[in-house]
């Protein structure tokens, strides 16, 4: 393997959760006024994306289902790093 990602290794759940999981803690700290969870969810929502347009996946129907499929995304991403963070 050549590259760190690829758009079909993001468009997968690990793929998906480790990106939004690098990017929110990447940029959580410039954007302090808004919640992570938040932040999260619009990171795992614009990944999930991006990966089905450079795919050329993304049709309508694929569109609401990256809605729900960030939920779960964010949820083990923030659930993951708290699990390596946690004392």
């Amino acid at each position: 393997m050549q590259e760190f990602f690829t758009w079909a290794m993001l468009g997968t759940y690990a793929g998906a959760v480790l990106a939004t999981t690098l990017i929110t803690q990447l940029v959580k700290e410039w954007l302090k006024s808004i919640p992570t969870r938040i932040v999260s969810y619009v990171i795992a929502l614009v990944v999930l994306l991006l990966a089905a347009a450079f795919n050329n996946a993304l049709t309508l129907a694929d569109g609401a289902l990256c809605l729900f499929n960030a939920v779960i995304v964010s949820l083990a991403a923030n659930g993951g790093f708290d699990a390596v963070t946690k004392e």
